[in-house]
């Protein structure tokens, strides 16, 4: 386990583990501006009337992608007790979303860069896709036979006193960044919600941990915050890699140190609990120095009975082990 030394002045975010994606923040289903207000009209008539997407979108999630957006939406699937074919092929594309074959057919469910790739246009439902983005919803655009169906938009659920964690990050004067997969107008969103100013969004999992690199080349000693298997390299890269405990067990094998809760404040604690143990650490090498250039001399000019001499080590390791027994009254 690492040690946060003080001089630690960047804490890197990423957006899962600050936000959640839940089965209750699927919003909009739709896939055309028409489509888009008959479901403002009645939402539960439209989503009755296209059972056969939601179906494509459970087959996928239960292929078992740990992702918060398929864990969510095999949720609301399950919800409503919707049955989950099975399916031909199912490949996942990293950073970009997923393909299935369903009844022959290939099914896209991705972003942006997963369409251009693929050469499906969506460039005129541009402005309905920047809509929801702007207001924190994290959209994926679906596609099949290479013909866009339609888009879901999932809003992330702010983790409880996420807010506080990162004022109180700031209070420790550590400067906090959001890294995140999410375009730059979602990750904005949320970030504004809970005080994060520098976000660092369309970041590809692969590239996370170079993105730790570059900041360590500047001089900054960073810590990683993450819960999924994408963070795992940038949590093995970072100074102080921190897993969420609730998140992959990939992630936490990498991670120097686990919260075992799912407690975004114990990040914090972390972090001030490091800092008193380099302290104890520091006050304790200073002792046990002072004592040895003290005592070696004295003894080796005979000034100092051996009995004296052995009890007085005793004493100094005891003092030693004392002061450590001390962090249990630190506050955090």
């Amino acid at each position: 386990m690492k040690v946060t030394d003080p001089v630690c002045k960047m804490v890197i975010d990423d957006k899962d583990a600050v936000a959640t994606s839940t089965y209750k923040g699927i919003t909009y289903y739709f896939c055309s501006k028409a489509c888009k207000e008959d479901f403002d009209k009645n939402p539960e008539s439209f989503i009755s009337r296209m059972p056969k997407m939601e179906e494509m979108i459970a087959a996928i999630a239960e292929k078992g992608s740990e992702h918060p957006l398929a864990e969510a939406i095999i949720k609301r699937a399950n919800m409503m007790g919707l049955s989950r074919p099975d399916y031909e092929t199912f490949e996942a594309i990293p950073g970009h979303g997923v393909m299935v074959v369903y009844e022959g057919k290939e099914i896209l469910i991705g972003n942006r860069r997963l369409m251009k790739d693929r050469g499906i246009p969506y460039e005129d439902k541009e402005a309905i896709i920047s809509d929801l983005e702007e207001k924190g919803n994290t959209v994926m655009i679906v596609a099949r036979e290479k013909k866009l169906m339609g888009f879901i938009a999932v809003a992330d659920t702010l983790k409880e006193n996420a807010g506080d964690v990162i004022k109180g990050l700031k209070t420790e004067k550590i400067e906090v960044i959001m890294l995140t997969g999410d375009n730059e107008r979602t990750a904005k969103a949320i970030g504004n919600r809970i005080g994060i100013e520098k976000i660092i969004s369309n970041v590809l999992p692969g590239d996370k941990a170079k993105v730790i690199k570059e900041l360590q080349t500047e001089g900054k000693v960073v810590a990683m915050v993450g819960d999924g298997i994408n963070d795992s390299p940038a949590l093995a890269q970072a100074d102080i890699g921190i897993a969420i405990g609730s998140g992959s067990d990939v992630a936490k094998e990498t991670g120097g140190i686990i919260l075992v809760r799912d407690d975004l404040r114990n990040v914090i604690k972390g972090i001030k609990l490091s800092r008193a143990t380099m302290r104890k650490i520091k006050q304790n090498l200073f002792w046990a120095f002072i004592y040895n250039t003290i005592g070696i001399p004295i003894a080796a000019f005979g000034l100092l009975n051996p009995m004296i001499a052995a009890a007085a080590m005793a004493l100094s390791s005891l003092s030693v082990v004392s002061n450590s027994a001390l962090l249990k009254r630190v506050k955090i």
